[in-house]
């Protein structure tokens, strides 16, 4: 059996530097931490293999592209089995950017991203609204998102 990957504090170093930064050389991170370039590879390839790493991205200011409408869309299904065909279509809505599954008022909570209120309400009324999986849906505009960051390694 395979022993879980067992980070310290070197690796939560180099996630932290990768999270800021994920195009950070290897050489600098070498450096910055006072250990080879080889040591940083090395983990970063075990960090990926354990499943840690998923990937590096970069992000884009949605408001630059023209998207200054961000919403939050709790729905209700009309039963517990709906989950899957609800989720299928949800994800063919290119608006809708994040789901979650939850527990609490909502089945499945939704992050929404439009250029403007007609757009939202557009999405809204005739593309979520109307999967016949929903049974009601419930709208909470996001004046600001004051505080964005990962989790701490």
């Amino acid at each position: 059996m395979e022993t879980p990957f067992q980070r310290d504090q070197l690796d939560n170093q180099i996630l932290e530097a990768l999270m800021e930064e994920a195009r950070t050389p290897f050489a600098e991170l070498a450096k910055r931490f006072a250990v080879s370039a080889g040591t940083i590879h090395v983990r970063v390839e075990k960090m990926k293999q354990a499943g840690i790493i998923t990937g590096a991205r970069i992000t884009v200011d949605p408001k630059a592209l023209g998207y200054d409408v961000c919403c939050f869309i709790g729905i209700n299904l009309k039963s517990a089995g709906d989950y899957p065909a609800a989720i299928s279509k949800l994800n063919a809505l290119e608006e809708v950017v994040e789901a979650y599954y939850t527990t609490g008022n909502y089945s499945v909570f939704v992050k929404v991203m439009c250029q403007s209120i007609d757009g939202l309400q557009h999405v809204l009324i005739n593309r979520i609204q109307s999967i016949d999986e929903i049974q009601s849906t419930e709208t909470l505009i996001s004046l600001q998102n004051p505080i964005v960051r990962g989790v701490k390694p």
